[in-house]
């Protein structure tokens, strides 16, 4: 199915393919130039994430490698953009001007959390301001015309009244940025989990035609890629590790947020029999992180603990509790989510998108079952 689709792409989707891969290697670039200056400054100025009891980490590391991803985003599409009208590529203008009104909110909403998540990783900010932000942000994107208007089937709903689409979807916007956020607690994982989900999101968008989703979403996988070497292979006695801190998670988690939202959107008529269910081609590479903050939030209030506050009961903790190595976890959880989304989007075919929600919240159920009893043995 899907080499039917790449084998009649055509010259513009190749043109913005060409794109796609320039945005990327422009954002590895200087993202990999970037990151050893703020880890330089992050020494001088004695900014650190300290050791404590919930974290991980031994050693002082700075958390600041979030400042490096919304500005070298939005620089490499303005670069390339520019460069292609300078060289006489002007069909491109059609697709930005067709998305620039989604587009210009999404970029405000991303500056809104960057300097909030700054805020947060220098001085700290309690968590109802950072939330009145999300809340915020999920307006904007309402007003940007982005919203959830079509559930494709999810429970026997199709399309959304109104009234329910524009709260629904300030919810989802709160949701997925925080699943982010809160995934974020061992080397690697969230910009694991971030860049496969950006690198499939990509991919689909070339396919479907949504070319400036598809730019976007490559310079989101080109921030990724340099930030995970520093973050997982770095060495932190050498001053070469770094976090990526509120900063990266909360403006990373809101990106994607975006594109899954914009692919909710495509629509149910005129595609193939064969084409996956969109609403499970929109959240498969968001399963993990979603249904983690989902069981954890859970977890807290049946014990009486306040659910916005940190604990170590993530799926990752569970994993590091039953004595696998933190680079080992987060293979596991990062292969976890390419085979459930591989799966989903293959069986969405298939079977019911209800059934396949259900069968996934049991798959991920029984295996925190079957870790809190290892653990327990341990």
């Amino acid at each position: 199915m899907i080499t039917d689709y790449i084998s009649g792409m055509s010259a513009t989707t190749i043109f913005w393919a060409v794109n796609s891969i320039a945005v990327f290697c422009v954002c590895v670039l200087c993202t990999g130039l970037f990151i050893p200056q703020i880890l330089r400054i992050s020494f001088r100025k004695r900014l650190f994430d300290k050791p404590e009891e919930r974290k991980i980490h031994q050693g002082i590391v700075p958390r600041l490698g979030g400042i490096a991803f919304n500005p070298v985003i939005f620089f490499a599409m303005a670069l390339v953009f520019g460069l292609c009208q300078s060289l006489g590529y002007q069909n491109m203008l059609g697709e930005i001007a067709t998305e620039s009104r989604t587009l210009a909110f999404t970029f405000c909403c991303v500056t809104m959390l960057y300097f909030v998540g700054i805020a947060d990783d220098l001085v700290g900010i309690r968590y109802k301001a950072k939330f009145a932000v999300q809340i915020a942000c999920g307006i904007m994107m309402v007003a940007g015309g982005m919203w959830v208007s079509n559930l494709h089937g999810l429970l026997g709903i199709y399309e959304l009244s109104e009234w329910l689409k524009y709260p629904l979807t300030i919810l989802v916007v709160v949701f997925i940025i925080n699943s982010i956020n809160f995934i974020d607690g061992i080397d690697g994982l969230a910009s694991g989990l971030c860049g496969m989900a950006s690198l499939f999101y990509g991919i689909v968008f070339l396919l479907v035609h949504e070319y400036a989703y598809a730019v976007l979403s490559f310079a989101t996988l080109g921030v990724l890629v340099p930030f995970f070497y520093y973050n997982v292979f770095g060495d932190a006695t050498k001053h070469r590790k770094i976090f990526m801190g509120d900063t990266g998670s909360l403006t990373i988690g809101l990106i994607l947020c975006v594109l899954s939202l914009k692919l909710l959107q495509y629509p149910e008529t005129g595609i193939p029999e064969d084409f996956p269910n969109v609403f499970v081609l929109a959240y498969s590479p968001l399963f993990i992180p979603c249904l983690d903050v989902v069981r954890v939030y859970l977890h807290r209030v049946r014990n009486g603990k306040n659910p916005f506050l940190p604990d170590k009961n993530h799926i990752h903790h569970k994993l590091l509790a039953t004595g696998l190595h933190q680079r080992m976890a987060m293979v596991a959880i990062v292969t976890a989510s390419v085979l459930f989304s591989l799966f989903n989007i293959l069986l969405s075919v298939y079977i019911d998108v209800t059934l396949l929600v259900i069968i996934d919240v049991m798959t991920w159920t029984l295996m925190n079952v079957w870790l809190r009893k290892r653990i327990k043995k341990e």
